[in-house]
């Protein structure tokens, strides 16, 4: 008799996301000729750059001539694009990493949930709480997670985010953590973390022999130098961190599906018995195993982001994104609401006025404004009174949007 893997069967029945649409579909079939303007998913609507078109097209007409076809690439990425990214994405930062510790993938979100199997089950995990779904419901399936209670997984250590402490993750005092989730500058809160702290969780993890998976998603929103775009610029991280990348809110890549991770060589795990192995060659060993690759055109896709005109063009996307950011930032905070984020990432973390849930309060501005925002606890515990935007409309959208929420603030 075949048996089904149970972990699964703890999950909630539904993602986040996929309770979003459900509650605006329901919404639609009442009100059919009302306009909703979605604030909430956090896919891009800006298209792709100029060069990103030019380099896929030059791709797809090398891909229709016997002499310039590309069938199954490398595992780990095609050498054009590792070398680009090495070279723009890590020496100008003073960051040296080796060819073969980066891997190509089809977008961050595979990684992310994929890299939990190079650890044992009963490893402890903590995450930063709000943090992306991804994250916990990888280890749920794995029964990392334990059960259930009262919206928190028994088996996970949740560190609390929130405006009462800065949203400044603290180091757990009462348990040891094996492997620590960071996502920085932050979804769902748009909130960034300094040196200084980093380096906290860095030395955090050096001394107690624990693991970081770093999300470095939408580092290239930040714009205070201040702020690391990479965990690799605290020392020592090398050899405690593995680190995510995307090109999903950057590029537009949504649709594309094209990312990497960083694997250092450096970076070691324990057996039961003491014994110590890298996780660089057993990255890749699991690469080899389950992925075939990403496609060629995707991959001189994300090269062109690294040319002289792509940098300008995407650019150019990330600008349009974070004045819409500022817009939201300003216009929500002269309407009275407390706000966070927004700054060095295209999300905007609100809290919900009155103590009102971040459901109700989905349901109060989806009926009241018909404007969709995400529900903070959708993120975790510490997301309860909380709802999180996006950047990612069109300025006409966000425009009539905020407008709308304005208008339906100034009579509640």
């Amino acid at each position: 008799m075949a048996l089904i893997n149970e972990h699964f069967l703890k999950l909630p029945n539904n993602y986040l996301f996929a309770d979003i649409a459900k509650k605006v579909n329901a919404f639609k079939v009442m009100h059919p000729k009302d306009k909703i303007i979605s604030l909430g998913i956090g896919d891009v609507t800006r298209p792709l750059c100029q060069a990103v078109v030019e380099a896929m097209h030059k791709a797809t007409d090398e891909m229709a001539s016997i002499q310039g076809f590309h069938g199954y690439g490398p595992e780990q990425g095609y050498d054009f694009l590792r070398e680009a990214i090495l070279k723009n994405d890590f020496l100008p930062r003073g960051i040296h990493l080796d060819i073969n510790e980066i891997f190509i993938n089809d977008g961050a979100k595979s990684d992310t949930g994929n890299i939990q199997e190079l650890i044992r089950w009963d490893n402890s995990i903590g995450v930063t709480d709000p943090i992306y779904p991804v994250y916990i419901d990888s280890n749920v399936m794995i029964g990392r997670a334990g059960v259930i209670e009262d919206g928190r997984w028994s088996n996970v250590v949740y560190i609390p985010c929130t405006a009462e402490n800065n949203f400044v993750p603290q180091i757990p005092s009462d348990r040891h953590v094996d492997v620590i989730y960071l996502c920085y500058p932050n979804n769902p809160t748009g909130t960034v973390i300094t040196k200084q702290e980093l380096r906290k969780w860095v030395n955090y993890a050096l001394k107690n022999d624990a693991l970081i998976f770093y999300d470095a998603a939408y580092q290239a929103y930040i714009t205070d130098t201040d702020i690391p775009h990479s965990i690799y610029e605290i020392r020592g991280a090398r050899k405690c961190a593995i680190e995510f990348h995307s090109y999903s809110k950057t590029a537009g890549f949504t649709g594309l599906r094209c990312g990497y991770t960083v694997v250092p060589k450096d970076l070691t795990a324990s057996t039961l018995d003491g014994e110590r192995f890298p996780l660089n060659p057993l990255w890749n060993r699991r690469q080899c195993t389950k992925f075939n690759g990403t496609s060629y055109i995707s991959q001189r896709a994300a090269e062109a982001i690294y040319t002289p005109e792509g940098k300008q063009q995407v650019q150019a996307t990330i600008d349009y994104y974070m004045s819409n950011a500022h817009l939201m930032l300003t216009t929500l905070r002269a309407a009275g609401y407390e706000v966070y984020g927004g700054e060095n990432a295209p999300y905007i973390w609100m809290r919900t006025p009155q103590g009102t849930g971040s459901w109700a309060f989905f349901e109060q501005l989806l009926y009241g404004a018909h404007v969709v925002c995400t529900p903070g606890v959708g993120f975790g515990p510490s997301g309860e009174g909380y709802v999180r935007f996006t950047a990612f409309g069109g300025r006409e959208d966000t425009e009539e949007a905020l407008e709308r929420i304005v208008n339906w603030s100034n009579i509640q």
